[in-house]
């Protein structure tokens, strides 16, 4: 688990580190020190010239303190708002030798984007791509994992109709297998009651603060990836024919692969061929939506998820299988996991 400390009160810091430590005890994964640190001078936390070297300074000296009371504490950083590689690099770089694991944030935009639509939610983010690279090059020069310790679709709480419709299910299906492919070590995506005290629209968990809980369309998506990222992921090559189609495979072994395949494409339904694995059989669990859209009425495996938290596979299908190929039709807006077997 992450602290961030936020206060320039050495005091305050090091009783809240010691009341985190007390209470998570050895589920402490790491402190951080700093809430998006590259952004205080932009949001008045700090004035003048403040850049990584200051903050570092700060750093250090917060790290010294909360030390001398808890000597054996883990810590980890630099809790970047985004893309700032810069500090990234140079923070596995000066604290390297004494961290848990590097960390930063992400999201897709701010909700108050006009912008900030289903069509932008499932593009492909190939700026972010390139930073993820970069990350996992850090991560692996310094001997460390990198996490995503805070993220979602879009800031300020998500955007109503957009990151709380089903298209939220397959953005962060996709989305957790690409951070998997850049090595990614783990994600912490934000639910509930976000700073400005409602609920999230990104919420995968709904709440309705009088004590009952449910699985918003988000939650689908998660749980499509519990059940088909388990294995070693393999390289997979996609002709998408122009369709906003992406899919990723997973070996569980010699005998069985899963595919995730995932159509975002707004209008095209996607006929795939699915070649190379010489299957004898291809069952298929789809997840679904009335419309990428639906606030509700998302379906995987064909059912939902009980008011009790539990989920259970209802419908099953088998690809049809041809001349070595296994076929089988994605309509727009939709995902399905193959599994193969030979």
């Amino acid at each position: 688990m992450g602290l961030d400390l936020g206060s320039d009160r050495l005091d305050n810091a090091v009783e809240e580190a010691q009341a985190v430590a007390n209470a998570m005890g050895d589920r402490l994964l790491a402190l951080q020190i700093g809430n998006e640190p590259d952004l205080f001078k932009n949001t008045g936390h700090r004035t003048g010239t403040y850049d990584y070297a200051a903050w570092h300074a700060e750093y250090r000296r917060f790290k010294s303190a909360i030390r001398a009371t808890l000597p054996h504490v883990p810590f980890a950083g630099p809790d970047i708002a985004g893309g700032r590689v810069d500090w990234m690099e140079s923070f596995a770089r000066d604290e390297g030798g004494d961290i848990a694991l590097l960390t930063a944030h992400h999201y897709i935009a701010g909700q108050a984007d006009p912008a900030s639509t289903i069509g932008l939610m499932l593009q492909e983010e190939k700026n972010y791509e390139a930073v993820l690279a970069k990350f996992q090059s850090i991560a692996d020069g310094a001997h460390l994992p990198y996490r995503l310790c805070e993220t979602a679709s879009y800031s300020g709480g998500g955007k109503s109709g957009v990151s709380n419709s089903f298209a939220a299910a397959l953005w962060v299906l996709d989305y957790l297998f690409v951070l998997a492919s850049y090595g990614c070590s783990g994600v912490n995506l934000e639910t509930g009651v976000n700073h400005l005290g409602w609920i999230s629209h990104y919420t995968p968990i709904s709440d309705d603060l009088m004590g009952h809980y449910g699985a918003a369309p988000e939650y689908y998506g998660l749980l499509a990836f519990t059940q088909a990222a388990r294995g070693e992921q393999i390289a997979v090559s996609c002709d998408t024919g122009g369709v906003n189609l992406t899919a990723y495979a997973m070996r569980q072994n010699a005998r069985a692969m899963t595919l995730a395949v995932i159509n975002k494409d707004l209008r095209q339904d996607a006929a795939v061929e699915m070649i190379g694995a010489a299957p004898r059989q291809a069952r298929v669990m789809r997840l679904s939506g009335s419309s990428l859209s639906a606030l509700g009425g998302v379906t995987f495996g064909g059912a939902s998820v009980s008011n009790d938290g539990t989920w259970k596979v209802a419908q099953v299908e088998q690809a049809r299988i041809a001349s070595g190929k296994a076929l089988l039709d994605i309509p727009a807006g939709s995902a399905a996991l193959i599994t193969l077997t030979a």
